[in-house]
């Protein structure tokens, strides 16, 4: 993936390999090394019976090559697929269900689509290309899947540019330069990612919870008042983000993951993802904090209001009401008479006399006024 010259080889697909490590398969499945039947049921939601239909009306071409490497697997070597595991594994399913051996209603379906249209080698020729390493093909990969057109879930963005710069050694500009990256965004994710570790080896978090929404956690991280109520240092290089949550924070660590994420017995306080930038004000708030913190059954927006996070939104509301209002006065002496609008007037100086209860000087201003 270097530029320099390929060579595209068939194999069949019995020969080609699932690979074991594709982020996308999600973490904690790849955690151990699972069986090929393990990881095409891991899988079978991946839609492959539209790439099998497509297979059956246009064939496999040349251009659609594998990218494969030879590495030890389940006791010997074998060509793994490390791009392109979704067209194999489609493949995969189609020769089994023209085989015979579908359990799947569609995927009999799809084996009497393909009947008279499968030619007999068409499982024996599968074009593939074969690389020296996964690292050279990484920065493939990562342009692919990370900045490119087929974009990974950010999870799997984050566990991919934590194993360039584990695993290759990798600077964070080196990433950058890799995968076509922003370094900033290099480092917000590996950031994250390590948080998620760090929140997996911490008591009374559901992990679960937390790795499904990783980008609320990654974007929660853009945030002054996230940062420093877990005293994380966005900037940091990769051994200081190591543990980004330093020890003495552990416990705000603990109650940040219940107030976003929830726990076993609840769904957490935030509701929206654009409650993100007002979550962040909230725990700038030190009232606000204090009122997480010591009640039972914390509410966001009561959080908010001790924050003065609403101040914004009450502001507009006022400005929007007053603009309604001069509006409105332009034609209100034509149908002052009428029962309707005299009905919503009244309802108009009740409010008034409310605003200067709460804000007691208007009450001179209105008096001299009137």
């Amino acid at each position: 993936m270097d530029g320099s010259f390929v060579e595209i080889k068939n194999k069949s697909v019995d020969e080609l390999f699932l690979d074991p490590k594709n982020p996308r398969l999600g973490r904690n499945f790849i955690s151990t090394v699972k069986g090929q039947d393990e990881i095409l049921a891991q899988m079978n939601d991946w839609t492959l019976d539209e790439l099998a239909i497509s297979f059956i009306e246009s064939g496999f071409w040349a251009q659609e090559a594998l990218i494969a490497v030879e590495e030890e697997l389940y006791g010997s070597k074998r060509l793994i697929i490390v791009e392109g595991n979704r067209r194999l594994a489609a493949l995969k399913k189609l020769q089994d269900a023209i085989a015979g051996n579908a359990e799947e209603k569609k995927w009999r379906d799809i084996a009497r689509l393909a009947e008279g249209k499968i030619g007999d080698d068409f499982f024996e020729k599968i074009p593939y290309i074969k690389v020296e390493s996964r690292e050279k093909v990484s920065a493939f990969l990562g342009f692919r899947h990370v900045t490119g057109i087929k974009e990974w879930e950010p999870a799997e963005k984050a566990q991919f540019i934590a194993y360039l710069i584990e695993k290759e050694k990798l600077t964070y500009e080196q990433v950058m330069r890799k995968i076509g990256s922003k370094t900033t965004t290099v480092r917000s994710h590996y950031i994250a990612y390590k948080l998620l570790l760090q929140l997996e080896d911490t008591e009374d978090v559901a992990v679960e919870k937390i790795e499904e929404k990783f980008s609320l956690l990654y974007l929660s991280l853009r945030t002054a008042g996230v940062q420093k109520y877990l005293g994380i240092n966005i900037k940091a290089e990769p051994e200081e983000a190591a543990q980004p949550v330093p020890s003495d924070k552990e416990e705000n660590l603990v109650r940040y993951s219940k107030w976003m994420f929830g726990d076993a017995k609840t769904t957490g306080i935030l509701g929206d993802s654009r409650n993100i930038d007002k979550f962040g004000k909230i725990l700038l708030s030190e009232d606000a904090v204090t009122y997480l913190e010591e009640s039972l059954s914390p509410n966001f927006e009561m959080a908010l209001k001790k924050s003065g996070g609403d101040t914004e939104e009450t502001l507009s509301l006022l400005i929007q009401a007053g603009d309604n209002l001069e509006v409105a006065f332009s034609t209100l002496h034509i149908h002052a008479d009428k029962p309707e609008i005299q009905k919503i007037a009244n309802r108009l100086a009740l409010h008034l006399v409310q605003i200067t209860n709460i804000i007691p000087s208007l009450k001179a201003v209105v008096k001299e006024k009137i």
